[in-house]
């Protein structure tokens, strides 16, 4: 178990005021002293993982602590490139350290070797934002419902073979700022007819615009009644891959992994299996997944994880920042059809 992390009050020296220049310019001085002063927490460190630690690492998070008890294996080394060839056998989170750390020292870059079930509660209290990738349903549920208790902002996501997601409780109330056009406002003594008197948008200007957004727990998103009349409605706007979530995740709890491609025969049909059965306990049609997804959800893909960590490693960037309108709640991508097919899903 590794010692308590005190947190401290942001503070922009003028050597990361050069480092950070053009994000200081892109998103304000103020924002980049919030996600200075934060502290991450990312469990698993497999391909996705490894993306978003590069994402948060650059953008210049006060700490980000690297959780994983899993060891190096040929497959995650065709995916995670933070970990070298010659690791194989090494705990990931260990092996990713070195080259985790070399994108940017000023950030504190730490790793555990343990279970994420290990850890007790108050473990994840010390955090501003928990990241997890790799973990069963049951374990994402009790983070996100211990987190939410305390304003700490929750994100899961995993990626099997061409599918990914990605969701995001960022509690009851998060409050945000918004960079809008001005609206300029004519002189009052115009007399140029009612079309004159109206509010332009001037494009030279812009103003801060202050807004709030409320999120759903992950439980609550996981468990909606699909025999309700609101839910039947909403339907046809659901993405096919929220269900395909739902067996996956019940891949994961039922074998304590995810499909292996040494084993595709026999984890094919167990898919189909469990498809089954999750679709009639969810109360809606079974043709909704067909037997071909089989095809396309074994390993993590690298630029499936390239694309689906870019979106988690912003939208963990944009909850800390506070700056810019955060996704509700759910993220899908399918990268079968083209340049992929991205999918946004809210249940607020």
């Amino acid at each position: 178990m590794i010692d308590m992390i005190e947190k401290e009050d942001p503070i922009i020296s003028e050597e990361e005021a050069a480092q950070y220049d053009r994000q200081i310019r892109l998103w304000g001085l103020d924002a980049q002293k919030r996600l200075r002063g934060s502290r991450v927490l990312l469990v698993g460190l497999g391909g996705l993982g490894a993306e978003v630690a590069k994402n948060l690492i650059l953008a210049g998070v006060k700490g980000l602590t690297l959780l994983d008890h899993e060891q190096v294996t040929e497959e995650s080394c065709r995916a995670q490139f933070l970990v070298p060839v010659t690791a194989q056998g090494q705990n990931r989170a260990q092996a990713s350290l070195e080259r985790a750390q070399y994108l940017n020292p000023m950030v504190e870059v730490r790793a555990v070797a343990e279970r994420v079930e290990d850890q007790p509660d108050d473990f994840f209290l010390q955090f501003d934002a928990v990241c997890l990738t790799g973990c069963s349903r049951d374990l994402m549920v009790r983070v996100d419902q211990l987190c939410s208790q305390r304003n700490i902002k929750v994100f899961c996501g995993d990626v099997y073979g061409y599918y990914g997601y990605m969701f995001c409780d960022l509690g009851k109330e998060h409050n945000y700022v918004e960079e809008k056009p001005k609206l300029v406002k004519p002189p009052s003594d115009s007399n140029d007819g009612p079309e004159a008197k109206k509010a332009k948008v001037d494009p030279n200007e812009t103003t801060m615009v202050k807004k709030t957004a409320s999120f759903c727990p992950l439980k609550e998103a996981l468990e909606v009644d699909w025999t309700s009349e609101k839910a039947k409605a909403g339907l046809k706007r659901t993405p096919v891959d929220y269900f395909l979530l739902h067996v996956l995740l019940k891949f994961r709890t039922d074998k304590g992994r995810d499909p292996d491609p040494q084993s595709f025969a026999e984890d094919g049909q167990l898919l189909k299996q469990i498809r089954d059965d999750v679709l009639e306990a969810l109360a809606v049609s079974g043709d909704l997944l067909s037997d071909d997804f089989v095809s396309y959800c074994f390993s993590e893909m690298a630029p499936v994880c390239a694309v689906v960590g870019g979106v988690l490693g912003q939208e963990v960037v944009k909850a800390l920042s506070q700056r810019d309108a955060p996704h509700r709640n759910f993220f899908f991508f399918d990268g079968r059809k083209g340049n992929g097919v991205v999918d946004y899903f809210g249940l607020n």
